[in-house]
């Protein structure tokens, strides 16, 4: 995750992609309306295909970790 940047003096501390202000959950918003990387790429030109896909699986690896608990 060297790509991804948590720095609470950075956008209060949402995770952004490193050396930029773009937040991790603009790419996967993007994506999941149906953007492609090379569009999300036309449209914030300093970011790379790697910077896309480190957002995705930055959010993957937050939603993978989520976990419930019943409370009785």
């Amino acid at each position: 995750m060297e790509r991804i940047e948590v720095n609470p003096k950075k956008l209060g501390g949402k995770p952004v992609i490193r050396g930029t202000r773009i937040p991790v959950a603009l790419i996967v918003r993007l994506v999941a309306e149906g953007l492609t990387p090379e569009e999300i790429l036309r449209e914030y030109p300093e970011l790379t295909l790697e910077d896309v896909r480190a957002a995705l699986r930055y959010a993957a690896e937050l939603a993978g970790a989520e976990v419930t608990v019943a409370l009785e």
